[in-house]
């Protein structure tokens, strides 16, 4: 048997014809800089080569996955890729629904419940009459009734199918089992200062909007009246408004013309039924309708106030809780509320319950060992950040019981405590003595102390990258000169130096009577003019007392969560930097976002070539008609549709990805086209735009956040949240400062190597030199250990977290013997 998987000549990418090999049944840590190359050799050429061969085994399509970029790749097992994209927007996906923990949960109340007779109000002890029904959803096919001991009325027997929120017989009506109820906030759909073409109903645009606009006419026409879509929405009379606002079919415009019928070209929907049949189709979820949902105000539903299910189904009480409440608890207090029901049970219904003692506790144990101990059951999917949305599904994995698969996990450490780590590795682990491959993209110095092989590479980003500096023990990677992280390490083992903490400019900002969510906090306060650190275990409450009660002081509205914010006078102005995806705008891409596309074009504009052809800035555009390549419209690529499958995006076949005319890249600027510099890195462009001061200061600021492997042509699409906080960081920071600004930042150090979070650190530090407040709510100790002063929330998460557990410099932190951070502290002070 390979005990290796052997790759040779790998050069996708930045990869320099590496080859390596990586030993096969253990846990391999594959570390390095961001941008070195780490995510193209485990998923574009790795992950792309199993997926290839696999379709290949099966006798699919050979050309529906390339082949990458690699001479050859030996001993290769099926793999499975473990990332942190959040693929499930439907809003009725739960953490409960997708660990399946939900579905026992629905078959104790089913079997165990005690309800309340709707005909005497009397109590129903449960029935054990369905003793041999399994445990699935359909056991609705079998539905006896019983009878109320009290008043004899007769009653169905409740199925599983009746506690859940996604079948109508469980289901609130009002809100269809959503747990809230949506309308049209009109306000934001129509400007009835603008016309329709000008842009007066944000809902239609593009070409959708030039067909609406051509079939509305047609509809005014058929029915003997004018619309003109240039008049400004305010003027329209009361039939033009009722056509455009409901459409044909609706009973508002029906009373104008009760006998006409609309024919083929004429059935103009209207805009609020469209708006609402969107919704609908959705069911409110934002894959790709953010805009859409834009219009519509969603408020919790007045009948079932959220709890999703019926009135009667949410009175169902078992060992004296109701489901609403269990689905509420964290899931640690689920695993605890098990070993209370087998005692609270009756005796005669106990043997039903050995399918779910076996099973549901193991389930419940994978995901408080991941560090998930803190979600509820009624948690929505969609919420979940992307390390968390990681986490449950190798939970899962763990579980299936599959053994000799190449598990590929990017950064799964993201978002977690260094406490929860440890949980993290144990699960790796015992996926690895399954008999499975596990390769880990990780920068945590604990994963790699606990890994059997370490591979770096390094030793730059980008171009500098792209080649095997390092591999073997995290002792052998130490001792090797060559090795990047090798030589954080080393450093890392030095006594540290004494540092010089900030001592504030004296001011605070301090909050009083935090009550939201988990936190409950009577008094805090954050200095002004520091580095301050916002710390405690995953769920703890961080975030929300940053972003959802600190945040909101600057914002002038009023205050919610808590009764007072005071020392907001110092401050000038707030900036927050969370990890809110970048957009999902294909035409945006960093050269854009960053403004540096302006200057560009600019540049290029000015150049004697372009003069000679009366080329201006706006031929070097690709989002604009003139200069670029109109096959694809300047994005260098062409959809192909794949029918029943997802499309495909392929090379346009006119500009070969170049995304302008073949005149627009005649024009040259030190040998290269407006193409060539989009295409290249923002860390090798540097030596060739480094005399147009504007875009040489955007270059360097990107790179001292660590962002100079990106592409200027990348779509902000594929960034990292954590790509794209640094980026929006580097974009403020390009601008000149006026006041005292309060910096805000969601664990800023997502995707860096220790090496970078130095400078990162160096980065935060200019900041706070320049007189601002810089507020990180983070994990990484080695940016902790820098801060000036920490404020520990916890000392768990969820029901159990929310608390001061500590306040204070690092030093003094790691003193409190509660605090997590505090331990974890100490080991590295």
């Amino acid at each position: 048997m390979n005990e290796y998987i052997i790759i040779k000549g790998a050069r996708e990418n930045n990869l320099k014809n590496i080859s390596l090999s990586i030993p096969k049944y253990k846990l391999v840590v594959l570390t390095g800089p961001s941008g070195s190359g780490k995510s193209t050799l485990a998923m574009d050429t790795l992950q792309r080569e199993c997926q290839r061969q696999y379709m290949e085994s099966m006798g699919m399509a050979s050309g529906s996955v390339s082949k990458p970029k690699v001479e050859s790749i030996e001993g290769l097992s099926p793999s499975i890729s473990v990332g942190q994209h959040v693929t499930n927007r439907n809003p009725r996906s739960t953490v409960g629904t997708v660990t399946d923990i939900y579905t026992y949960v629905r078959f104790i109340f089913s079997r165990f419940g005690e309800r309340i007779c709707p005909s005497c109000s009397g109590l129903i002890p449960p029935s054990f009459e369905q003793q041999g029904l399994l445990l699935e959803d359909d056991e609705d096919m079998y539905n006896p009734t019983i009878t109320c001991p009290h008043c004899d009325a007769s009653l169905d027997t409740l199925s599983m199918s009746h506690f859940s929120f996604n079948k109508p017989e469980g289901a609130c009506e009002t809100c269809s089992g959503l747990g809230h109820v949506a309308s049209i906030h009109e306000a934001a759909v129509f400007n009835s200062e603008l016309s329709l073409r000008e842009g007066g109903v944000a809902s239609l645009s593009g070409v959708h909007r030039d067909i609406q606009i051509r079939i509305l006419v047609a509809a005014a026409k058929h029915y003997g009246f004018e619309l003109d879509p240039d008049q400004p929405l305010k003027e329209y009379g009361e039939i033009q408004r009722d056509l455009l606002y409901y459409g044909v079919e609706s009973e508002a415009f029906k009373r104008h013309y009760p006998q006409v019928k609309p024919v083929q070209g004429t059935k103009f929907e209207g805009v609020i039924p469209g708006l609402w049949r969107r919704y609908k189709e959705k069911e409110g979820e934002s894959g790709g309708q953010e805009k859409d949902n834009s219009f519509f105000h969603e408020t919790i539903c007045p009948d079932c106030l959220g709890a999703r299910l019926k009135k009667e189904i949410r009175q169902v009480r078992t060992a004296g809780s109701t489901i609403t409440e269990v689905a509420d608890w964290s899931l640690s207090d689920v695993y605890s509320w098990l070993s209370d029901l087998q005692i609270a049970l009756p005796p005669e219904g106990q043997h039903l319950l050995e399918p779910i003692i076996h099973d549901m506790p193991t389930k419940l144990k994978r995901i408080l060992d991941v560090g998930l101990g803190y979600l509820s059951l009624n948690r929505q999917t969609v919420t979940l950040s992307g390390g968390e949305t990681q986490r449950l599904r190798l939970a899962s994995l763990l579980g299936s019981g599959l053994t000799g698969v190449l598990f590929i996990l990017d950064e799964p450490t993201t978002g977690l405590h260094p406490r929860d780590t440890v949980g993290l590795i144990r699960v790796l682990q015992q996926l690895r003595d399954l008999g499975n491959t596990v390769l880990v993209i990780e920068h945590d110095v604990e994963m790699m102390r606990a890994a059997d092989h370490i591979i770096d590479i390094g030793p730059g980003a980008g171009e500098y990258g792209g080649t095997v500096v390092g591999e073997g023990s995290l002792e052998e990677l130490i001792a090797n000169e060559s090795s990047v992280t090798g030589a954080y390490l080393r450093e890392d083992r030095l006594p540290s130096p004494s540092r010089l903490r900030s001592a504030g400019n004296g001011h605070l900002i301090s909050i009083r009577e935090a009550q939201v969510r988990n936190v409950s906090i009577s008094s805090v306060s954050f200095p002004l003019g520091c580095l301050v650190a916002v710390t405690g275990v995953s769920g703890s409450g961080k975030s929300t007392l940053v972003f959802d009660i600190l945040a909101q002081g600057s914002s002038g509205t009023h205050l919610t969560g808590c009764e007072e914010i005071t020392g907001l006078e110092h401050v000038g102005q707030t900036v927050i930097f969370d990890q809110t995806p970048m957009g999902r705008m294909q035409r945006s891409n960093v050269a854009t976002y960053t403004d540096v596309f302006t200057h560009l074009r600019q540049l290029f504009a000015g150049l004697p070539e372009a003069k000679i052809r009366k080329l201006t800035s706006k031929h070097f555009s690709f989002n604009t008609s003139g200069g670029r390549c109109e096959k694809c419209q300047g994005l260098g690529t062409v959809s192909v549709d794949m029918n029943f499958l997802p499309d495909l995006e392929v090379k346009c076949p006119d500009c070969k990805g170049k995304r302008f005319t073949d005149e627009v890249l005649q024009v040259h600027f030190k040998g290269l086209s407006i193409s060539d510099i989009l295409n290249m890195s923002i860390q090798e462009s540097l030596e060739i735009l480094k005399t147009e001061v504007k875009i040489a200061a955007i270059i360097e600021m990107l790179c001292e956040v660590g962002l100079g492997y990106l592409k200027w042509g990348q779509s902000v699409k594929t960034l990292s949240g954590g790509e794209g906080q640094r980026i929006r960081l580097a974009k403020e920071l390009s601008k000149p400062a006026k006041h005292h600004t309060l910096y805000l930042l969601d664990e800023p150090t997502t995707g860096l190597h220790p090496s970078d979070i130095k400078q990162l650190h160096a980065l935060l530090r200019k900041l706070v030199d320049s007189r601002n407040t810089v507020v990180i709510v983070e994990h990484s100790l080695e940016l902790i250990r820098e801060s000036d002063w920490i404020i520990d929330i916890g000392p768990e998460g969820g029901a159990a977290g929310g608390k001061l557990v500590a306040v204070g410099t690092p030093e003094q932190v790691a003193e409190v013997q509660a605090s997590h951070t505090g331990r974890f502290l100490k080991h590295i002070l």
